[in-house]
């Protein structure tokens, strides 16, 4: 019961109604916003998130000043941010991955994903970790590539032995590719699909607090969530996405209090 002026709270009301406090879970990724919406999302959510992607090349484009705006924004609320995959793809491409490191740490990012998703990589992972942690940067491995289709059983057995290469040389977690489209590629079939069979594997091998499973739809997040539940961490989610998928990890969504992993448990009433 309250007392009397005292102001109810969300939190509050959410343990009342058996919602647990979770950690945060949720990776979004910035596709090329503004410094205002950005800072905005972070003023609303900050506390939902596990890190903050700032997606593709966008940065590098962008006006420098709005970039290290922020960036500074997300350092502020306590919120790691990686560059996504592929311009540490183009830069190794290019042969110019310590000049891509050194702009990483000057531009002030937290850490980097590494991938070959669209080209080769041949670089040692223990020694990619290394010089990256030499600059302070944290590695992420995106396991899958962008253009080969779905997964099989076979690519599993594949990416199984690559992810347990980069955990051993020292990689924070691994990604599993969904790209931002999650149709026919990575765990989603040419319908989208979730091959949970699949994606157990990769849980069996690692653990779900090793992985980032990517959910850049509406029918991604909420398969992968009734699957594997509310500690299960997604990653390619949008920023104007992030609060749906925490209301349809904690149960508050319609569709998943349907569900019992999701639905928030009933508290025990006293006489």
């Amino acid at each position: 019961m309250l007392t009397s002026g005292q102001e109810p709270s969300t939190r509050e009301y959410l343990d009342r109604i058996g919602v647990p406090e979770l950690p945060p879970l949720t990776s979004p990724f910035d596709p090329g916003y503004d410094p205002a919406t950005v800072e905005s999302h972070l003023n609303q959510s900050a506390h939902l998130m596990a890190s903050l992607k700032i997606s593709m090349a966008c940065w590098m484009v962008a006006d420098e000043g709005a970039t290290r705006r922020k960036l500074g924004a997300a350092r502020t609320a306590g919120v790691p941010t990686l560059a996504g995959g592929g311009p540490f793809e183009v830069a190794v491409a290019q042969g110019e991955l310590d000049a891509y490191l050194d702009l990483c740490t000057g531009i002030g990012l937290s850490g980097i994903e590494c991938a070959h998703g669209f080209t080769d990589l041949p670089l040692d992972p223990s020694e990619l970790v290394r010089v990256a942690g030499d600059r302070g940067l944290q590695v992420q491995f995106e396991l899958g590539e962008k253009h080969s289709g779905a997964f099989t059983a076979e690519v599993v057995d594949e990416l199984l032995a690559e992810g347990e290469a980069w955990l051993e040389a020292g990689a924070a977690r691994l990604i599993v590719e969904a790209r931002e489209s999650a149709l026919g590629v990575g765990l989603f079939d040419g319908r989208g699909s979730f091959n949970a069979e699949l994606g157990d594997r990769f849980v069996q091998a690692f653990g779900l607090d090793s992985l980032v499973f990517e959910a850049p739809s509406k029918y991604s997040q909420f398969a992968i969530l009734d699957h594997f539940g509310p500690m299960v961490r997604l990653g390619n989610v949008r920023l104007e996405e992030l609060l749906r998928v925490e209301i349809y990890r904690r149960g508050l969504h319609s569709d998943a209090f349907a569900n019992p992993r999701l639905r928030p448990a009933a508290r025990e009433r006293t006489a």
